[in-house]
């Protein structure tokens, strides 16, 4: 990728240049659109990983006890006759080539921030907006509450914090919003749902907040109509909790608990075990404090 300005330069790198110039505060967001499909990234990425090394699900069956509406559309069952394990190997090859190829396109960004001088006072954040399924509980694509697709990556570097820390904090996209305006010093609104995540940046071991919310509509594309049912969900250290809501009337008409320490894939819903009727009441009490309050 050249970087010096006597050649012609990438739309984004040609913005950078544009930006240094300009020598003022500047927000400069950069989407890229892999690892999502198609899954398309050149050979020298596929070449990176062996095919016969790369794992895949150990179970691509539905999670027990599951109700049929926590599943996608997307499901393995439609193409089960044709599938086989050699097919979720490729799938899975793709997919890491996709990430290694998305993953070589921020590198050379970052790289030419450092060539402009500008990493040095420049916060950076980097995110996903959901995971996928590629045959994991039995389906594939997204559109569900489970972990899979609700947890992201999520990274963030300021010039004060540049240690590479890992935190287990539980933490959410829109508290990305009232971070920056406190990493900034800029005012924003007086009330903001998402939280600031400047105390996790200086101390991982801090907690901000008790929960994660996620949550997907019934059908998974209403198309510009009302959603039928909405799926709530939330991660707590030790759970996930998820209830489905008529969207009209609020009433619940399935829910789901997943022990995470226990069973950190999800394979087992025991939201009908007596065993955890006390984790259940306590969960579905922190649900209804999450969800909005124009969605209770």
């Amino acid at each position: 990728m050249p970087t010096t300005m006597g050649k012609s330069l990438m739309l984004p790198f040609r913005r950078l240049h544009d930006i240094k110039q300009q020598d003022k505060p500047f927000f400069f967001a950069v989407g890229f659109w892999k690892p999502h499909l198609p899954f398309n990234a050149p050979k020298k990425y596929w070449d990176m990983y062996n095919r016969e090394e790369v794992p895949v699900p150990e179970n691509i069956s539905y999670p027990q006890n599951i109700p049929e509406i926590a599943l996608t559309k997307y499901k393995i069952d439609d193409l089960k006759e044709s599938l086989t394990t050699d097919d979720l190997r490729e799938m899975h090859h793709a997919h890491l080539a996709a990430i290694s190829y998305m993953d070589a396109q921020v590198g050379k960004v970052l790289a030419e921030l450092e060539t402009l001088k500008m990493k040095e006072n420049t916060i950076i954040v980097l995110w996903s907006d959901h995971g996928l399924h590629i045959g994991e509980h039995g389906l594939y694509s997204k559109t569900t509450v489970f972990d899979l697709d609700a947890r992201v990556p999520m990274i963030i570097t300021t010039p004060e914090h540049q240690g590479g820390q890992r935190t287990n904090s539980l933490v959410e996209l829109l508290d990305l919003y009232p971070t920056l305006l406190d990493l900034t010093g800029l005012e924003g609104p007086e009330v903001l749902e998402g939280t600031s995540l400047v105390p996790v940046l200086d101390d991982p071991s801090a907690v901000v907040k008790p929960v994660a919310l996620t949550q997907t509509p019934r059908p998974n594309y209403p198309r510009g109509t009302m959603p039928e049912v909405m799926g709530y969900s939330i991660r707590s250290g030790d759970y996930r909790y998820s209830e489905w809501r008529d969207f009209k009337t609020g009433k619940v008409v399935a829910t789901e608990l997943y022990d995470h320490q226990k069973d950190p894939a999800e394979t087992i819903n025991v939201a009908d075990s007596a065993e955890y009727a006390d984790a259940i009441k306590d969960l579905a009490d922190l649900l209804q404090q999450t969800v909005p309050v124009q969605q209770r």
